[in-house]
């Protein structure tokens, strides 16, 4: 699968359900092997069991918009262990699993898949044009 927004997001972007600079954005570090992304039907961070989710959550910091692309500051993820991480889930946090929105699946990056060895793993987004994704 290439990087993509979830279905359910697209929507909520389109009605002003989000507000990347004020809703509270996290990260996730997730297993392939145990998550088969749908884009189609999976709509909150409960669709993803906990088993598959590696590292995180990280809340993302310096968020910004310019050219309709969403950017953040990269996001550390601290001490890793666990099984080999092959995709990034970013979502918003509502405070609960069941209705925290999933936004965006990053599987296409430089550094994926990564088998963690206990050390920090930093994901460093994207400086063109699209940052981490756009809109």
């Amino acid at each position: 699968m290439a990087n993509t927004l979830y279905d359910k997001a697209r929507q909520r972007f389109l009605e002003g359900q989000f507000n990347w600079l004020t809703d509270v954005v996290k990260v996730l570090l997730v297993s392939t092997a145990s998550y088969t992304v749908n884009t189609g039907t999976h709509e909150f961070l409960s669709d993803i069991s906990g088993s598959a989710r590696i590292a995180g959550p990280v809340t993302l910091t310096g968020k910004s918009t310019l050219g309709g692309a969403a950017d953040a500051s990269d996001a550390t993820f601290q001490t890793v262990t666990g099984g080999a991480i092959g995709a990034i889930v970013i979502y918003v946090d509502s405070g609960s699993e069941s209705t925290s929105p999933l936004l965006a699946y990053i599987d296409t990056a430089t550094g994926l898949p990564i088998t963690p060895n206990g050390g920090d793993i930093i994901v460093t987004w994207d400086n063109g044009t699209n940052k981490i994704f756009k809109v």
